[in-house]
């Protein structure tokens, strides 16, 4: 060991005393410490590492409950379940370690211990129950006695140990390797030293974490003496479904206090906010059918309803029906009475029945095929037009159409028997020349047709030639 420290010594100094050497003598340690570590022989197995724990169970949740409360003493258990402690980590093996050969000629590497396990979690308490309570004196909240903490959480298992790594039986050796025949010119010998480190011992296992505690129950009061009924401030129904039972609307009105503990009896365990219902707002809307017309037809149509503040309701029905309506309000009610109904597809069925007659007895007559003409209010607006082809250049007409009258169609002219319409198109401001017998002609109709707060328009075009 002597020798070996005074080497290392001249070689500390020739480098200091040759400074231009200094860069290439320090490379070539470090390529000779690069060579030596490519030599290191492992010896001994690696010592396996431990299983990690099993998680821990979670605590159940406990149920919650609804109790009426007259006076009567009650003694409720919900307390949530506690979660179960997770398993330990299991510790790691030792490295498994040989005898070293004598004469080897490497740098060795002592096997490592195997790591420890990791401990596992451990399970989450459970929940406490939610308590509801009805009654209509707080004082009979004081006869019940209520545990509804949560769970303790589980213990965490701990890591496993770390197992022991190998031992080297020397630190330090030295080897001589000769060549040549003793006593010649060519005989030289070599002593080479060789190092051996020792293993490690294993990581120990991480300890796992305690599991979280449950949330206590909570408490919620509701001052009423019959089961609560959830909230119900818009739905959509036909009108068939809403003719016959009506609908309710409702919303439940809920305050957020402190204090739960204290209402009940004395040593009870619960969060300390609770909800208490401090108003319940109702509405009922009813429909009632005076219309002429079947409700049959309309039954299957959606109305919205929806509430508004504490006392009011809004009532959309659908755009596919016009209705005449009214509503009557009073108190928690709304009563909605219909007196007339139309489809909007209804509106536009008006369908003609070609033109007759010539001169001033010139007339379009329109058929109302959906039948409700006596419900719709209906006026025209009116574009007559007159060709100026043969009979020879009938393709040609729909291109050479002149406007000889454009406007509204006065009441006069209109001759209204149901559901028939007869527009009088002799009496309109058109020249006689263009009502004559053999006339092509094009009559442009814009029927404008409204009811209640809705109107809807059609077009109606019809080509002739007016005959006697």
């Amino acid at each position: 060991m002597q020798a070996r420290f005074f080497r290392q010594l001249s070689l500390a100094i020739a480098i200091l005393t040759i400074p231009q050497f200094t860069y290439s003598t320090a490379e070539s340690v470090l390529c000779s410490s690069a060579l030596r570590a490519e030599e290191v022989q492992e010896f001994g197995g690696r010592g396996g590492d431990g299983s990690p724990g099993e998680k821990g169970k979670n605590g159940s949740n406990s149920e919650s409950l609804t109790v009426f409360a007259d006076g009567s003493p009650m003694t409720l258990d919900l307390s949530g379940e506690n979660g179960l402690a997770g398993s330990d980590g299991t510790n790691g093996s030792d490295a498994i370690c040989g005898n070293i050969a004598e004469d080897v000629q490497m740098n060795l590497q002592a096997a490592n211990g195997g790591n420890g396990g990791d401990g596992a979690d451990g399970g989450n308490g459970g929940n406490g129950g939610s308590l509801t309570i009805y009654s209509t004196d707080k004082s009979y909240l004081q006869q019940i006695y209520a545990i509804a903490s949560g769970g303790e959480g589980g213990e965490p298992g701990k890591g496993g140990t770390g197992g022991a790594g190998c031992q080297c039986p020397t630190s330090y050796w030295s080897q001589q390797t000769c060549t040549g025949n003793p006593g010649s010119s060519e005989y030289s010998c070599t002593t080479r030293e060789y190092q051996c480190r020792d293993g490690f011992e294993g990581r120990r296992g991480r300890d796992g974490r305690k599991g979280r505690n449950g949330r206590l129950g909570v408490l919620t009061l509701i001052n009423l003496d019959k089961s609560l009924q959830p909230d119900q401030t818009q739905a959509t129904i036909t009108i068939g479904q809403l003719k016959d039972r009506g609908f309710t609307l409702s919303k439940n009105e809920w305050e957020t206090r402190t204090g739960a503990a204290s209402l009940l009896a004395p040593g009870s365990i619960i969060a300390d906010e609770y909800q208490e219902l401090v108003a319940r707002h109702e509405h009922t809307v009813l429909l009632v059918w005076d219309a002429p017309q079947s409700v049959s037809k309309f039954a299957d149509q959606r109305i919205t309803l929806k509430l508004e503040g504490e006392n009011g309701v809004n009532v959309t029905f659908p755009d596919q029906i016009w209705l005449e309506t009214s509503d009557l309000g009073r108190d928690t009610i709304t009563e909605i009475f219909v007196f007339n109904a139309v489809l909007e597809d209804d509106v536009t069925q008006l369908k003609d029945q070609g033109i007759s007659g010539m001169g001033e007895n010139l007339e379009l007559t329109l058929i109302d095929q959906a039948k409700i003409s006596n419900v719709l209010t209906t006026d025209f607006m009116i574009k007559y037009r007159v060709s100026r082809s043969s009979d020879r250049a009938r393709s040609r007409r729909r291109y050479d159409y002149r406007t000889r009258y454009e406007g509204e169609v006065p009441v006069s002219a209109i001759d209204q028997e149901g559901d028939r319409f007869t527009i009088k198109l002799g009496e309109l401001p058109i020249p006689p020349e263009f009502l004559k017998t053999g006339t092509d002609i094009e009559v442009q109709l814009t029927a404008n047709r409204s009811f209640a707060d809705n109107s809807k328009q059609q077009k109606i075009t019809v080509r002739d030639v007016i005959k006697r």
